[in-house]
């Protein structure tokens, strides 16, 4: 088959296709195929062809959404990397990847030189940049004379993009998702939401992952819009939604939250908000509901393309937790560890099959041959099936903590504390313990100063058997997250790890949220010169019910770095505090409201592209007739040419 981009621009070539969020330029499926093909005659002219590997280590831009066509095009196949990377991390995931050749723009430039350089310690590789280069070996796109094009003609079973998974639980493994895995992807999950010829989907996450990549190749093949921000900021995105009458978005949980708290609700164009990457507070689900947010959780993976299962608004209302039902075409089982299927209701690991799950890792046999078994992909997720038919998903397999011979479930306790009127987030991992073999341990985002460890232990021991109760607890900013929104666990287990070795007593805390260089706040009290005030109390307490016996000790142990919580954070997540700290800093009450959401949504301005961070031309300028035009291939013209 040619290029899906091909295909739509044959059918609805005057049909919008893609709307810059920072100026409202608006290119149609004719105009974006041109694009697509002046962009494919460039990199065929600087040699690349069919087979060939393209690594793209750039920001999100209007020229990344041409580039994924572009490839598309002459058969290349796509490598997305995240622009967060450092050179030192680049280096051997495009060497791994055996990429032909790199596209990078002027924030990504330097970066890909130095992880592809040519003295036998990198990939000797092409830098191709989109803006104007800064290095003597770089090329610029935009100055390459296109080449004829010749559209490949693909099969279903051809490998069309490999993508990094987000490592949360360790190294990255690069998937191979085939021109099937992505078609049957973009099917299966229009049958399930419905697919409006009017439809615009707003494009918050990077296309380096599935989340931001996958929604490109949906909107071409059902011919809808997309509507594309450089950068995430929870109020303009909001704002975006309701000014562009947005029908769809996908998310991560925290992203949404902050959408909420900068703007109290979302437009009522919205009839689809797929959040996944996490799990979906029960309390974010509430405030959905309340707000009418169409909010539907999903479960999904870079090796099945994305969507695995997705629940409905009236769904996940009425299911606390459920992820909903599995796409079609895709068959969900729940196995024990000897790989027999498990009834409703019993825990075990979910096997996933169907067209859209890959074949197998890139250039990694024994990693395929690990994750793959009879039954399908085995995917390390832990959780169950209830008599419906609806999936929930609890942990990872390999997060099971074992404490003094009994096995806690980290979803679980996480569950608990979520609940807490005070605790915004939060992540519960195993760490050593000399005496326990592991210790169940916190890392907590908490609403209010004031709460102390010992509320936490109080409130999670009316609900939890005494081994479950964490024994560490950490507070801090924000959990580290992955760009896909994942917590990053081996982040947390080394921050937990940290504080667990540095403690003195069973029990302790350290504050990541206001720590100063000598020493730092801990709990409800206030500590001055060099001491730091005892956790829970003056007196040691021993409770029976726990491992046998547990005893509490009153010492908060260790005064830490701390400062590390927000730092490392901000690194992983995916969302961008930008510049409306005043919309974001104070959270409005999960459950009174003394002004209805809807009326604190502005009158939408737009965002200059400055402050969007958008540094290339592409978007300046578009509404002046006498001004400078720029195309979604990058070029330029004036008035007159």
């Amino acid at each position: 088959m040619r290029d899906w981009l091909a295909q739509r621009a044959g059918a609805t070539p005057d049909a919008e296709a893609l709307v810059a969020a920072a100026s409202g330029t608006e290119w149609t499926y004719g105009e974006l195929d041109t694009a697509a093909e002046k962009m494919a005659g460039s990199l065929g002219a600087l040699g690349l062809a069919a087979g060939d590997r393209l690594g793209v280590f750039l920001d999100t831009r209007i020229e990344y959404v041409t580039l994924v066509h572009a490839a598309m095009r002459l058969g290349v196949r796509l490598v997305p990397v995240s622009d967060r990377l450092t050179d030192a991390e680049l280096g051997p995931r495009l060497a791994h990847a055996d990429v032909t050749a790199v596209v990078c723009g002027d924030g990504t430039e330097q970066r890909a030189v130095e992880a592809t350089t040519e003295d036998g310690e990198g990939l000797a590789a092409p830098v191709v940049s989109l803006d104007e280069p800064q290095w003597e070996r770089v090329t610029r796109l935009r100055s390459v004379e296109p080449a004829p094009v010749d559209p490949y003609d693909w099969d279903r079973g051809e490998p069309l993009v490999s993508l990094f998974t987000s490592g949360s639980t360790g190294e990255p493994k690069l998937v191979v998702l085939r021109v099937g895995n992505v078609l049957s992807s973009a099917v299966t999950l229009g049958f399930r939401l419905g697919v409006d010829p009017n439809d615009r989907y707003l494009l918050t996450l990077s296309p380096h992952h599935t989340g931001g990549l996958m929604p490109l190749y949906r909107a071409v093949v059902a011919g809808t819009s997309v509507v594309l921000r450089t950068r995430f900021e929870p109020g303009p995105a909001a704002d975006d939604i309701r000014g562009y009458d947005v029908t769809g978005v996908s998310l991560v949980p925290t992203m949404l939250k902050r959408m909420l708290d900068a703007r109290g609700t979302l437009s009522d164009s919205l009839r689809v908000v797929l959040v996944g990457g996490a799990p979906a507070p029960e309390r974010l689900i509430r405030r959905c509901r309340e707000y009418s947010v169409p909010i539907h959780p999903t479960y999904g993976m870079t090796e099945a393309a994305s969507g695995i299962t997705v629940a409905t608004p009236q769904e996940a209302f009425d299911r606390p937790g459920t992820v909903g039902r599995p796409l079609v075409w895709t068959d969900v089982t729940v196995r024990d560890d000897d790989g027999t299927e498990l009834p409703p209701g019993e825990v075990g690991e979910f096997v996933v099959d169907g067209p859209t799950v890959t074949t197998g890792y890139y250039d990694a046999p024994d990693q395929t041959a690990a994750a793959f078994g009879p039954h399908g992909l085995q995917t390390g997720d832990v959780g169950y099936r209830d008599e419906d038919g609806y999936v929930y998903v609890l942990n990872r397999k390999d997060d099971r903590i074992l404490t003094g011979g009994e096995n806690v479930d980290p979803g679980e306790v996480v569950g608990v504390l979520r609940d807490h009127p005070h605790v915004e987030d939060a992540a519960v991992v195993g760490v050593p313990d000399e005496e326990w073999g592991e210790r169940v341990a916190a890392l907590i985002v908490r609403s209010e100063s004031t709460t102390t460890p010992a509320d936490l232990e109080t409130f999670a021991r009316e609900r939890l058997a005494g081994f479950k109760i964490p024994r560490t607890i950490r507070f801090t900013d924000e959990l580290p997250r992955t760009d896909s929104g994942s917590v990053e666990r081996p982040e947390v287990r080394e921050r937990l790890a940290a504080a667990a070795e540095a403690a003195i007593g069973d029990a302790e805390t350290t504050d990541d949220t206001e720590a100063t260089d000598d020493t730092e706040a801990a709990d409800n009290t206030e500590a001055t010169g060099d001491t730091q005030p005892a956790v829970g109390g003056d007196e040691n307490e021993r409770r029976d019910g726990d491992h046998g016996t547990e005893e509490t000790d009153d010492d908060a142990g260790d005064s830490g770095d701390g400062v590390d919580g927000g730092d490392a954070s901000e690194d992983n997540d995916p969302v961008d505090n930008g510049d409306e700290p005043s919309d974001t800093d104070e959270s409005p009450d999960d459950n009174t409201s003394a002004t209805h959401p809807a009326e604190l949504l502005p009158d939408v301005e737009r965002d200059d592209p400055a402050d969007l961070g958008f540094e290339t031309d592409l978007e300046s300028g578009t509404n002046d007739s006498e001004a400078e035009q720029t195309t979604a291939d990058g070029s330029q013209q004036t008035d007159g040419d």
